[in-house]
């Protein structure tokens, strides 16, 4: 049922607003013109009704008033009062009119009727009975009550008429005539007055649902053209917004090089003097505190052996220094595969440390642009060398896979781990604000158990 209902207004909302109000509008007007038309008609034939028999009842107690004596002295109609009934109602244009006459006392007794064997009898008063001895002029068209199966035998349409007679002196009701009249011409008139009605309301609910019609007719077709103007414009807008969008592409594509080339000339010159150079000559003076120059019993090639490690770590620092101030930052990593920059920082850490690091390389790693590749390999470099400095050189590992659309590098130890509020100094600070800015994220696990790096890049592949 609800699947019905569904399709049914999917059909309903897929009409044109013309054809919409061409149903609903017809279905709400034809409701309308039946009700307004029923009201219509229902005063018009209580108005004819009630005239018509104020009339005749004017003019039947205008007749028979002067013939009935004081009924509230006399509780029944005389027989010579009731022979001048008889005549009256038996002849003339009122004789051929009125088909059953009676005259009703308040008790319910008829005192008078044209069927002498009603005479007499006692009746409950019906409610027509009752509204006359309250002084009410009633009338009823073609409605009969079991009483007056005589009347309606005739086969003729008849007008029902309660009259209250009143006193003439002190106008109180004393008793009512009810009768019959026969309403042929009635009947006819009450029909001409219906059917015009119905016609006129008929007439004017079609004038208006046809005005309405136009009015809507038009205003649908601007609609339809408005509609049909605004999806080419959508259209329009559409293409415009593919446009946009490859431009959009084109400016970040372009303002990612821009930060690549702002972070290997402007903003991260202190940041790689500290991962670089500063971590080569820190890594010297950790090696100059070796106890080989310390102590005793260590022979002339063992601290030969140590100067040449210590002289071969300040070259690599004086050989970094010259590249950053000439400008030229790493050249081999810009142009070298994402897996051969990862090797390259952790054999480099391998030399001048003489620990070892595990790396894990998925199958394909994103050739990402400069700026990524200048983050990874920092990254890699400062996550070892803390690995060595603060883990003691513990099961140093290095990771990088893809988990989803993003690129993501681990470097990991089981050193006894560190407090990352005081020790992410320059080094850590520097790495995560290198890797936020071009979008990436940095993450920091740290426990008793060991330190976890993590940072998480969404590259795009560069032809």
């Amino acid at each position: 049922m609800i699947r019905i209902l569904q399709n049914l207004l999917r059909r309903w909302s897929e009409l044109s607003l013309a054809l919409q109000f061409l149903v609903a509008g017809g279905f709400g007007l034809l409701a309308v013109m039946l009700v307004v038309g029923a009201w219509v008609t229902t005063q018009i034939r209580d108005g004819v009704i009630r005239n018509s028999a104020a009339t005749t009842a004017l003019y039947v107690d205008s007749v028979i008033a002067p013939l009935l004596p004081d009924l509230r002295k006399s509780q029944e109609l005389s027989d010579s009062v009731k022979q001048a009934l008889d005549e009256t109602l038996g002849q003339g244009a009122l004789g051929k009119r009125i088909v059953s006459f009676r005259l009703w006392r308040r008790d319910g007794m008829v005192l008078y009727a044209k069927e002498a064997g009603l005479i007499g009898h006692r009746f409950d008063l019906s409610p027509g009975l009752r509204s006359a001895f309250q002084g009410n002029v009633v009338a009823q068209f073609d409605t009969f009550d079991e009483n007056e199966s005589q009347a309606e035998a005739i086969g003729l349409p008849l007008l029902e008429i309660y009259n209250p007679v009143r006193e003439p002196w002190s106008g109180e009701v004393v008793a009512v005539t009810e009768f019959y009249e026969v309403a042929d011409d009635f009947k006819t008139t009450l029909a001409s007055a219906l059917l015009s009605s119905w016609l006129i309301v008929a007439g004017a609910t079609l004038a208006a649902f046809v005005l309405l019609s136009g009015i809507v007719l038009r205003g649908s077709r601007t609609i339809d053209d408005q509609r049909g103007a605004l999806r080419r414009q959508v259209s329009e807008l559409q293409g415009l917004v593919a446009q946009n969008n490859a431009l959009r592409v084109r400016v970040q594509r372009a303002s990612r090089r821009a930060t690549a080339l702002n972070e290997r000339y402007l903003r991260r010159i202190g940041a790689d003097l500290h991962d670089g150079p500063a971590q080569l000559v820190a890594l010297a003076a950790l090696r100059m505190d070796s106890p080989v120059f310390s102590g005793d019993g260590h022979s002339s090639e063992s601290r030969s052996t140590e100067v040449a490690m210590i002289r071969k770590t300040l070259e690599d620092a004086m050989r970094e220094i010259r590249g950053i101030c000439t400008g030229l930052v790493l050249p081999q990593i810009e142009t070298a595969a994402t897996t051969d920059i990862l090797r390259l920082a952790v054999n480099e850490h391998e030399m001048r440390t003489g620990t070892s690091v595990t790396l894990t390389l998925a199958g394909h790693l994103p050739e990402p642009g400069a700026s990524e590749k200048i983050s990874i390999y920092r990254f890699v470099q400062e996550g070892l060398n803390n690995a060595y400095r603060h883990g003691r050189g513990k099961d140093q590992a290095v990771s990088a896979g893809m988990k989803g659309s993003r690129l993501f590098v681990e470097v990991s130890d089981g050193g006894p781990g560190f407090d990352p509020a005081r020790v992410e100094g320059l080094g850590l600070a520097g790495l995560r604000e290198r890797v936020e800015s071009i979008g990436g994220q940095f993450e920091t696990l740290t426990g008793p158990h060991g330190t976890r790096l993590v940072i998480r890049l969404s590259v795009e592949e560069q032809a």
